[in-house]
């Protein structure tokens, strides 16, 4: 079973829907009852870090979470939960994450840009964009270089070992769409709301 853990703060049906496109059994869980059972997880999630760190910690969530991580189960973290793994968050202040993977999540910052390139260059990043590989990983078996993925996000991972980056997407410069180490992923797009492409990417999840 697949544990799509529930913080009130993700859009849980879509990634259901898509799992059970996928060909997987997924159920929303939100107690670390419900977590311990599941073969695997994900983290999805939509809105301020802050918020969504301070319900993982009161559902009493963020220990199990890490914990399950550590213990080598397949873990997928989306959009806002790619973030929370992260150390620490800059959004609207300083916030400790999850600590699964080290490193930060910063904003986009175009002012250093030529201001020819910052025309058309939106906070938040939201869209389609391509998808640059830095190297292989088995979220993408399978997946053309260069596949389009949705993002909507003001905010990015910036990890502090740039090699668990598996592709980087340009938007006003290079930022990092994706990482994997061991059994922890995590995607800055919405493979859910990616189309063909990201059931591709759930489906080799479900491999796992």
């Amino acid at each position: 079973m697949i544990a799509i853990v529930d913080y009130g703060m993700g859009n849980l049906r879509s990634v259901q829907k898509a799992f059970e496109q996928a060909g997987a059994q997924a159920r929303v869980v939100t107690t670390a009852k419900e977590l311990s059972a599941a073969q695997k997880i994900v983290l999805p999630g939509v809105g301020a870090f802050a918020d969504a760190i301070e319900r993982l910690r009161s559902q009493g969530l963020a220990e199990p979470l890490v914990h399950a991580a550590r213990q080598g189960v397949p873990f997928l973290g989306i959009c806002l939960g790619v973030q929370l793994m992260f150390d620490v968050s800059y959004e609207d202040g300083e916030y400790a994450g999850l600590g699964i993977f080290a490193g930060k999540v910063i904003r986009f910052d175009f002012d250093s840009l030529p201001p020819a390139r910052r025309q058309g260059l939106r906070i938040p990043h939201m869209g389609w964009n391509g998808l640059s590989w830095n190297r292989p990983c088995p979220l993408f078996e399978g997946i053309e270089k260069g596949a389009y993925t949705y993002f909507a996000h003001s905010y990015y991972v910036q990890p502090a070992d740039s090699g668990i980056a598996c592709t980087t997407t340009e938007y006003g410069y290079p930022f990092t769409s994706s990482v994997w180490k061991d059994n922890v992923f995590g995607t800055q797009f919405h493979p859910e709301k990616s189309q063909a492409v990201g059931l591709a990417m759930l489906r080799n999840f479900v491999r796992l």
